[in-house]
């Protein structure tokens, strides 16, 4: 393990990506520190603790705890992933941006371009509705959350807010270039992995209060460690269809020949259907306390409860539908049959052309069923953990996990692919030096 650490540090250019990384984490950290102008720190903390398990409570952990502190980077990367996701949808749906993705390197620079526009649309929406939440927040319990409500604070809060999360975008998109890993989803693996101390703190506190025995706690990590190694096993697991190309010849070269494959992933969706569906099931919660002394706000408030049965069974039945959704969206079935048509590629035993795209469908369909409910099962175990041991402290979201983990093993092989490149660059110039000295 020293001797791989040691390695990674020995090649310039991964030690400058890494340096460079962690600089702007370290930018980024600060910028979680500095607050919204016109927001009472303490009061909007004693009014958010009823918010822990709503919709705010979700995309305040995205945040690293931003959204509960108001800080400028309240709204986080969130609005740049929303906009992101809006034109994956649409790409399905609209025949210009199914063009613009098919347009290769300059149709994906428009698709970026475009993606920017609707980031920053969506954060002036959304910073607007965040000053309408603090103010709300702190008038249904009676605390002085914002001490001057009016036009400025709206308008301070707006101009802060997008700027606040036009700069993540901008350091996610610096990462992406300069750094190692993928900017935007090292961003929320940060922001996930900044809580964990604290989470870490308020377990010891309530072994110490007396809440669980040493032994619910060894029995709760245990659980942990075989959720995050089922995460990595299905993170990783493909279904690898085989692919021969025909040979051709061109001039005195033959080309193709070779045997390939595709390889379609178990959990193709990745953690997208889990927030899909927390943000559903959540929502109507989430409304429902705006109206505290209303009997049927109370009603939906009890049926969306999260350690219900049916509250689990719905959420499992929405991410079982959003999994097949969303591997739909992205993965057409049809546009790889026709790529594979183009270069003379086929399926052993399975004519080129529909034959090849309704084969590719079927076992889609198979393999993302298992992925579907491993997502469903892994959604809902905290809520059962905590139905059962009722120990807040030691909640772990499948939403988390599944992001650490993903982000964790995509950083591990770009690392790894950098540590090849520059072990075969060094090869060939040995080589080369070789042939030299020989002649």
């Amino acid at each position: 393990m020293f001797e791989k650490l040691r390695n990674i540090f020995q090649v310039p250019e991964l030690r400058r990506r890494i340096l460079f990384t962690l600089g702007l984490f370290v930018i980024y950290r600060l910028g979680e520190h500095v607050p919204t102008p016109g927001v009472n720190a303490a009061a909007l903390t004693a009014a958010f603790r009823s918010q822990a398990n709503t919709l705010f409570g979700m995309y305040d952990m995205f945040v690293g705890q931003a959204f509960s502190k108001a800080t400028i980077f309240a709204l986080g990367i969130m609005p740049y992933i929303s906009s992101s996701i809006i034109l994956q949808l649409l790409g399905a749906v609209v025949p210009y941006f199914e063009k613009l993705r098919k347009e290769g390197e300059e149709g994906q620079k428009k698709i970026t371009q475009i993606t920017r526009y609707g980031t920053v649309l969506i954060s002036v929406v959304q910073s607007f509705a965040y000053a309408v939440f603090l103010i709300g927040l702190g008038q249904s319990q009676g605390l002085s959350v914002v001490p001057s409500p009016g036009p400025m604070f709206y308008l301070s809060t707006v101009i802060t807010q997008t700027a606040g999360t036009i700069l993540v975008m901008w350091l996610g998109e610096k990462i992406t270039e300069f750094g190692i890993g993928n900017g935007i989803s090292l961003i929320i693996f940060v922001n996930i992995l900044g809580g964990l101390p604290n989470g870490i703190a308020a377990t010891i506190d309530s072994m110490r209060a007396g809440s669980f025995s040493p032994l619910q706690a060894i029995f709760m990590a245990a659980i942990l460690i075989a959720v995050v190694a089922s995460v990595i096993v299905m993170t990783q697991a493909t279904r690898k269809i085989p692919v021969q190309y025909a040979k051709r010849v061109v001039g005195r070269r033959q080309y193709g020949g070779q045997s390939t494959h595709i390889p379609l992933r178990v959990n193709t969706a990745g953690v997208i259907p889990i927030i899909f569906a927390s943000s559903i099931m959540v929502l109507p919660a989430t409304v429902a306390g705006f109206f505290a002394n209303n009997p049927a706000a109370q009603a939906v408030s009890q049926f969306f409860n999260r350690t219900g049965i049916a509250f689990n069974v719905i959420y499992a039945a929405i991410i079982i539908f959003f999994t097949y959704f969303y591997t739909a969206v992205v993965l057409n079935p049809n546009d790889l049959a026709e790529n594979m048509r183009k270069y003379g590629g086929f399926i052993p035993g399975i004519r080129p052309g529909r034959k090849t795209a309704e084969y590719i469908d079927r076992v889609l369909t198979r393999i993302t069923l298992p992925g579907a409910v491993f997502l469903a099962a892994i959604a809902v175990l905290p809520d059962i953990i905590l139905a059962l041991f009722k120990v807040p402290a030691l909640a772990f979201g499948g939403t988390s996990v599944l992001i650490v983990v993903g982000v964790a093993l995509d950083t591990l092989q770009q690392v790894e692919s950098h540590l090849l490149m520059r072990h075969y660059e060094g090869f060939v110039k040995r080589s080369r030096i070789r042939g030299r000295q020989r002649m």
